[in-house]
């Protein structure tokens, strides 16, 4: 049996753990003054993973809280994936070494094929890719912009370069509270042939059981935001129910 895994979200801004509606910087909502102990709290819950954003990052082109990051990644003893303005092999090198145990590529999976093809190669699994869609195509700089390719095509692209793991976002679920695009992400699993991890949209235990019922065809997981922090999904009884089945 393939393992499901929820990922607890932590969106760092301004040193906080926030949520944005849709990535729109001016929908801000603080959770937590410190995202070191939002991460301790999700791992005495049962998380097994971390997700973490560096949404000034994103913005920005380039790690800006990756200090931060790597204190929270040494402070819990599970694993932690980041994402947020990853663009060169330095910034990749940093992460990881920061304790950070996979990395999450985004926009320059889009602008510079031969960076990831790159680090792809040198570090495998600890590489992941995030594909951020607005009506099936790629959306880039924070979804500040749209490009023209479509993110199945993009899967099947960089999954001959050695991707295994895609993070999925459909924008227009993202915090939204309305369910994640389910036909979306199994499609891509399938297409793809790799693990798809579903991010956005997740609102209730019922999204998770929906999109665990595909993980024999590769829906590996699912990243939880606002509904964790609204508490319309207990995560330590998600996790219990989850492994149950």
């Amino acid at each position: 049996m393939s393992s499901f895994i929820i990922y607890p979200a932590i969106d760092i801004r301004g040193g906080k753990c926030v949520r944005l509606v849709q990535g729109d910087y001016n929908q801000e909502t603080v959770y937590n003054e410190n995202p070191g102990a939002a991460a301790r709290a999700w791992e005495e819950q049962g998380a097994s993973w971390i997700h973490l954003v560096d949404l000034d990052g994103a913005k920005a082109g380039h790690p800006v809280n990756d200090e931060l990051i790597g204190e929270i990644a040494r402070s819990v003893s599970v694993p932690v994936q980041m994402g947020g303005g990853l663009r060169t092999e330095a910034d990749v090198e940093r992460l990881l070494t920061l304790g950070v145990s996979r990395v999450i590529l985004g926009t320059a999976a889009i602008e510079d094929k031969a960076f990831v093809r790159k680090v792809l190669q040198e570090y495998g699994e600890r590489i992941a890719i995030g594909l951020d869609a607005r009506d099936g195509y790629v959306a880039t700089r924070g979804w500040l912009e749209t490009s023209e390719v479509k993110a199945e095509d993009l899967a099947v692209e960089l999954a001959g370069y050695g991707a295994k793991t895609f993070i999925f976002t459909d924008i227009s679920r993202d915090g939204m509270m309305g369910g994640p695009n389910v036909e979306a992400i199994v499609s891509l699993a399938k297409v793809s042939g790799q693990t798809v991890i579903a991010s956005g949209g997740v609102s209730r235990f019922g999204d998770l059981e929906r999109l665990a019922g595909h993980r024999e065809e590769g829906v590996g997981g699912a990243i939880v935001g606002k509904a964790l922090y609204t508490g319309s999904i207990e995560l330590s009884q998600a996790v219990r129910e989850l492994e149950r089945r």
